[in-house]
């Protein structure tokens, strides 16, 4: 255990943070190349080509970031995923860091980085750039900075504590949920002193100013947000995801095999005598738990959490370490480096892009989560897509629009589409909406992601024309849930009427 955690991190720790960050970073820039673009980067990169202080889904800062990319590297898998693997890799830095604030030494940093490293959440953040990935980020430097306060007394880091929490706001507005577990926290302990000074107001009052083009975006359009999230935790709770929240806690965001570490820093932090100054960490996690429990959250909505456990649980451990006689410290030694290696083989078997698709290794994380899948078909679908647009006849072809019922296959239009010769994309979802219809009226409509039953309905004349396939076979929900695409002419009600007077959410 060090001394005096609130001196800078010893360099040769430092040092060695880093090595392991930037090798996790060389791996990961390696395995994102691989299958494809999944629908919510498709989305992404849509709003990064039309930059705005505000989105339907989510606040502006992650398009912003696509923009970057796209100015940097094009679109290339692996440069759209880099500041997502580049932000997981500094999560797992700064629970290193976590580590040395709450009086860890080399060996608890170590741990703390590694275990970090080995949550399925946040390697499948690593290759999947979207809002949860960076918003990961922002949680874990908030923690950390909260134990700078508690370690130094120096109530001006409510306005760094307030930075962070600005970028929150703009990259995922659930850091609210982190907010009030702090402020829990801090009332309950002895942090409360310095809501008495001007700082945390001041703090407040930085996140706010950071907030504000995406709180008067929202404002403009209605508080959009509020019914693109309400439909959405709907659709969760009609189907089930909600179901399980705490059993999944013990699996879903720390890897299952470091749950004796994570459980164990949560305890240590309320009972034992060396981690009590920092028992705000343990009423932080717990008012997250439930306040997700209370609103009906889903169980990984609370994966950026569990850094700070996992830190307080290595920091413990060390100190029971030394506490041992050699040969019993040295045979412990050696069962958290086998625990690390299970976590981290189990966790890169569903969270990293290392097997081929459709082998043993890929059905193993197709039976926990559909993120790979969803990665799988798009270019071939475009191609079936234009097929059916270009056997049109030239005189039609220049009055049809092909419309679109969710924002995956609107983003692959805009993303593969011109190469294909396919007009842009309309879709009433999310954002798209906003961006408008078409100023002349189409008179034919190529419609994807409908079904039969639901295009019985359409106020127009609708025939099958094809269904989408991929090569590999690949189940998702293109080629199982909406295959068909259609052909619809002689549209019965005006095309104001189709387009409807609000966006549709998904």
């Amino acid at each position: 255990m060090t001394d005096s955690p609130n001196k800078l991190l010893p360099r040769p720790e430092f040092a060695l943070l880093l090595v392991l960050a930037a090798a996790r970073l060389l791996l990961h820039l390696v395995l994102n190349q691989h299958y494809g673009f999944h629908r919510d980067e498709l989305q992404v990169l849509a709003d990064a080509q039309a930059l705005d202080w505000g989105y339907v889904p989510y606040p502006p800062l992650v398009p912003w970031l696509a923009r970057i990319e796209l100015i940097l590297f094009g679109t290339s898998l692996t440069g759209l995923r880099a500041f997502a693997a580049l932000s997981q890799c500094l999560v797992m830095l700064v629970a290193g860091l976590i580590a040395r604030e709450l009086g860890g030494g080399r060996l608890a940093q170590l741990i703390a980085a590694l275990a970090t490293a080995c949550m399925p959440f946040s390697l499948v953040s690593s290759g999947l750039f979207i809002y949860s990935s960076i918003d990961f980020f922002w949680w874990v430097l908030a923690a950390w900075l909260l134990l700078r306060l508690v370690n130094s007394g120096e109530a001006r880091g409510w306005l760094l504590l307030g930075a962070v929490f600005g970028l929150g706001l703009m990259t995922r507005y659930t850091i609210l949920v982190l907010a009030a577990g702090m402020a829990i926290g801090v009332l309950a302990t002895p942090l409360r002193r310095q809501l008495l000074t001007p700082w945390p107001w001041l703090g407040v009052g930085i996140a706010l100013l950071i907030f504000l083009p995406n709180l008067v975006w929202q404002w403009q359009h209605d508080f959009i947000y509020l019914d693109f999230v309400q439909h959405i935790h709907a659709r969760d709770v009609r189907w089930g995801r909600t179901q399980g929240y705490w059993v999944e806690q013990l699996y879903v965001n720390a890897s299952a095999p470091t749950l004796p570490l994570w459980f164990g820093g949560l305890a240590a932090l309320v009972f034992t005598k060396t981690l009590r100054p920092y028992r705000i960490l343990a009423i932080v996690f717990v008012g997250i738990l439930v306040l997700y429990a209370l609103s009906g959250g889903r169980g990984y909505y609370s994966a950026p959490a569990y850094p700070m456990l996992l830190a307080a649980g290595a920091v413990a451990l060390e100190s029971w370490l030394a506490s041992m006689r050699a040969p019993a410290a040295r045979a412990m030694r050696v069962a958290c480096g086998i625990v690390l290696v299970l976590a981290g083989a189990s966790s890169a078997a569903c969270g990293l892009q290392i097997g081929a698709v459709n082998s043993a290794i890929w059905n193993v994380s197709r039976k926990l989560h559909d993120t790979f899948a969803e990665q799988i078909g798009w270019p071939e679908y475009m191609q079936q897509l234009a097929a059916i647009y270009q056997a049109l006849p030239e005189a039609e072809r220049a009055r049809t629009a092909i419309l679109t019922n969710n924002y995956g296959e609107a983003g692959a239009i805009d993303l593969y589409g011109p190469a294909l010769g396919l007009p842009r994309a309309l879709s009433r979802t999310n954002t798209y909406w906003y961006r408008g219809r078409d100023a002349m009226p189409p008179q034919t409509v190529i419609v994807l992601g409908d079904n039969g039953e639901d295009i019985a309905k359409a106020p127009a004349t609708c025939t099958l024309a094809g269904r989408l396939s991929n090569r590999e076979g690949v189940v998702n929900e293109e080629s199982k849930f909406s295959p068909e695409i259609f052909i619809c002419r002689d549209l019965r009600v005006p095309w104001s009427q189709i387009w409807g007077a609000k966006p549709r959410f998904g």
